[in-house]
């Protein structure tokens, strides 16, 4: 008899979420997923957690797991499709909580093979990440080291380690703790994949650790086609892009609305140490499809921010303009 396939990280992890909340009376639920939402995001100095028990940790958990699983998994897709035959045999995932990165990466390697290591200063939310990486397929999540650890300036890590992943971090910290996170990552990673909620704030905070990252020798490979300035100018739009959500009872008791999904927006930056070529150009809106054409609205190496019409008499790459969406590298084929 054939073993059975394993489950895919995205439904195993909604199943272990699922159980978290069970004997928690839902308005407690959505009690706590509100005032953390309220309080938890960038305002909280790293040694006063907001996490305060348990039951914070698994409503919180609840609610922000699956979207920060589905922007990261999207970052990380970005990035192996620029590096397709490069397999990390380490992870550390800085800040990384309850491990949501960790299952991302996972999902992007199920064949596992990798270590991953998860370093955080809140000791509920690593008790509460190892908890349900037990229930997990993945060997590198069962099997992974949940480390307490201050996350900003001292923070030292393996050198050298593979990939390194920093998602829904920043924020959190002061801007001299900020920098010596993203120089740590970028001097001892081979590969760093930082992901920051898709706000001006958020995006201003991955623009200075993509500057950090090429000032440090880094060769950027997603979303940017090029390691040159960024041609967006501050304070008049931000790069970010959108993974797609399956909504909980526990989003729509908070959020309300009876939508089945979410959009979750998020900016990133992926960069390496080694041999590897960037995307020609992004695809940095949703492509506007009108009779006959397809508008694509590129940020490209050669020339900045620009548009470009595909029309039906250019046959197949029309027809993959139609099917490019929000994210994609473009021309398709140089994937």
């Amino acid at each position: 008899m054939h073993a059975p396939h394993p489950a895919p990280a995205d439904e195993t992890l909604r199943t272990a979420l699922a159980g978290l909340l069970d004997g928690l009376p839902p308005r407690q639920a959505a009690r706590a997923v509100e005032r953390l939402i309220a309080n938890y995001r960038g305002r909280t100095p790293t040694d006063a957690p907001v996490l305060r028990d348990r039951s914070d940790v698994a409503a919180y958990a609840a609610y922000r797991m699956p979207a920060t699983f589905e922007a990261v998994r999207a970052a990380l897709a970005a990035f192996r499709a620029r590096v397709p035959d490069w397999t990390p045999a380490s992870h550390i995932d800085i800040g990384g909580g309850t491990g949501a990165a960790s299952w991302a990466v996972a999902a992007a390697w199920p064949d596992g093979g990798h270590t991953t290591t998860v370093l955080d200063w809140a000791e509920p939310a690593l008790a509460l990440g190892r908890e349900l990486a037990g229930q997990a397929d993945s060997e590198a999540l069962r099997g992974a080291r949940w480390q307490r650890r201050a996350i900003g300036d001292g923070l030292a890590l393996p050198d050298p380690t593979d990939l390194v992943t920093v998602s829904y971090v920043l924020g959190e910290l002061t801007e001299a703790d900020r920098h010596a996170v993203v120089d740590e990552a970028a001097r001892t990673a081979r590969a760093v994949v930082l992901v920051e909620p898709g706000t001006p704030d958020g995006f201003a905070r991955v623009r200075e650790a993509r500057d950090r990252f090429t000032a440090a020798g880094l060769t950027l490979v997603a979303p940017c086609p090029h390691g040159a300035a960024c041609p967006i100018e501050p304070g008049a739009d931000w790069c970010h892009f959108a993974a797609r959500v399956s909504r909980s009872s526990l989003h729509r008791q908070v959020k309300g609305g009876s939508l089945p999904y979410e959009d979750e927006k998020f900016s990133y930056v992926a960069a390496v140490r080694f041999p590897a070529a960037p995307a020609p150009s992004r695809v940095t809106r949703h492509p506007q499809i009108r009779k006959g054409q397809v508008l694509l609205d590129l940020c490209t190496a050669d020339e900045g921010l620009t548009r470009r019409t595909v029309t039906k008499r250019q046959g197949p790459l029309y027809r993959a303009a139609r099917d490019t969406v929000w994210g994609d590298s473009w021309p398709p084929a140089e994937d």
